[in-house]
């Protein structure tokens, strides 16, 4: 069964840096895209970066010049470096892929910035 888990959320100040990665199994990894939503309380979930199994990538606007999605296929993760964190980042962090028209997610990893 395809499994995702979330590692690497934690507390934050202003500025600083988190990398989180999602450990992928179940399928074959490297056919698929991967991408990295969160969800702040009260508001809906969001979608902050998208790599495809080719390597391209996209990142909404509020994360764009911040933050970089990668894979490295050899360990089955995708991973999210979060630079110049803001307090709007706070979110729960979600993985996602979408294989055989079914979507899967991670259980999720918390990030917080605060001061």
């Amino acid at each position: 069964q395809v499994q995702l888990v979330e590692s690497g959320g934690g507390l934050v100040q202003p500025g600083g840096s988190l990398r989180l990665s999602c450990a992928a199994s179940g399928y074959i990894f490297t056919m698929y895209g991967m991408s990295w939503y969160r969800q702040a309380p009260g508001k809906q979930r969001e979608l902050v970066a998208t790599i495809t199994s080719g390597g391209t990538t996209t990142f909404a606007d509020s994360a764009k010049g911040r933050f970089t999605i990668s894979r490295d296929n050899a360990k089955n993760t995708v991973y999210l470096q979060m630079n110049s964190l803001k307090p709007e980042d706070t979110a729960v962090y979600y993985c996602n892929t979408r294989v055989r028209r079914l979507d899967y997610w991670g259980q999720g990893t918390q990030v917080t910035v605060s001061s």
